[in-house]
């Protein structure tokens, strides 16, 4: 999708079509989940099912098949918020899209009125949570943290493709926020802190709902969706996924096997088990010496964005304390 098709597609989208008031465009692992999934209870509000729909960064997703969950087209797109009612506010969450060189551009193309939501999270536990995100998602192999953000400096430099986790490129604040600032109005961009979301959700919540101009009185109920979760053997992991999807000619056999003897319920309810009591188990202290380092290196960035969006999250975020 290049801009000047973006761009003209935009402009033949009929009036009456409806299109998204707003956006959650990230970051992962920060709460993004659990805002759509209560957003999307609000009588006044309309997301549609499929969250992730990534359109407007589709750059940073190559690997993606065209199909009817990730939109390819505009009219695929805007087909996924077609249920939603005249008096309802319409929106989307993709986390990718605050990473994205253009997503900010696209959006603003669409729906030049959308509003942003964005949720920022302290560097060094957001990178912790994430890499153990990508280990699950098999985006990323190496298990330990340290590991895995040096070997993503190499990726940078020996060009690897897009979708390679680079770590310090996830957490430059400022300029992913510069990008929206760019094309939207400063009263159409909120920005939330993931530390002030989780101490106070329902206060959050209720303050997204008023800049959303929705009743922000309605009965909120608080949850948290995709929690942290480490994986206990990658191999493991690799297996159970390669028998679930049946991959190769094991796989394949694998999976014939087990679909003629086991209804589809209790193949559910067994992978489901398998997952939860085999593959995953809860998040290992961090390494403390390891975070105290990525803070260091991060520490220029946290006070640039306290900076920017004048609110001390140097103090908020334990960078004071940071030697």
């Amino acid at each position: 999708m290049t801009d000047s098709t973006e761009s003209s597609s935009a402009t033949r989208t009929p009036s009456q079509t409806r299109t998204p008031d707003f956006f959650i465009v990230g970051h992962a692992k920060s709460g993004t989940t659990a805002l759509y999934e209560m957003l999307r209870r609000h009588p006044q509000i309309f997301m549609p099912e499929l969250k992730e729909t990534q359109f407007f960064a589709r750059e940073l997703h190559p690997r993606a098949q065209p199909s009817l969950r990730h939109p390819e087209t505009l009219e695929q797109y805007i087909s996924l918020f077609k249920d939603a009612k005249p008096e309802q506010r319409a929106g989307e969450a993709s986390p990718s899209y605050i990473r994205s060189l253009t997503a900010a551009k696209r959006i603003r193309e669409l729906r030049s009125d959308a509003r942003i939501i964005v949720i920022l999270r302290e560097p060094a536990s957001f990178l912790r949570s994430l890499h153990m995100e990508l280990l699950q998602d098999h985006v990323e192999t190496e298990t330990d943290l340290g590991k895995a953000i040096a070997l993503s400096e190499v990726r940078r430099e020996d060009d690897f493709p897009i979708q390679q986790p680079v770590y310090a490129e996830r957490v430059r604040y400022v300029e992913q926020l510069r990008r929206f600032h760019a094309e939207f109005p400063p009263e159409q961009v909120l920005v939330l802190i993931y530390e002030d979301f989780r101490s106070d959700n329902e206060g959050s919540v209720r303050r997204v709902l008023r800049f959303l101009d929705v009743d922000d009185t309605v009965a909120i109920e608080v949850m948290q969706a995709n929690p942290t979760v480490r994986v206990r053997s990658p191999r493991m992991y690799e297996l159970v996924r390669s028998l679930y999807l049946g991959e190769g000619r094991v796989g394949r056999a694998a999976k014939a096997a087990i679909k003629a003897l086991m209804p589809r319920r209790l193949r559910r309810k067994a992978h489901t088990t398998v997952r939860r009591r085999l593959l995953f188990g809860q998040p290992r202290d961090p390494d403390e010496e390891l975070m105290l380092e990525l803070r260091r290196r991060f520490q220029a960035e946290v006070v640039a964005l306290s900076e920017y969006l004048d609110r001390d999250l140097v103090t908020l975020w334990g960078y004071d304390r940071v030697v």
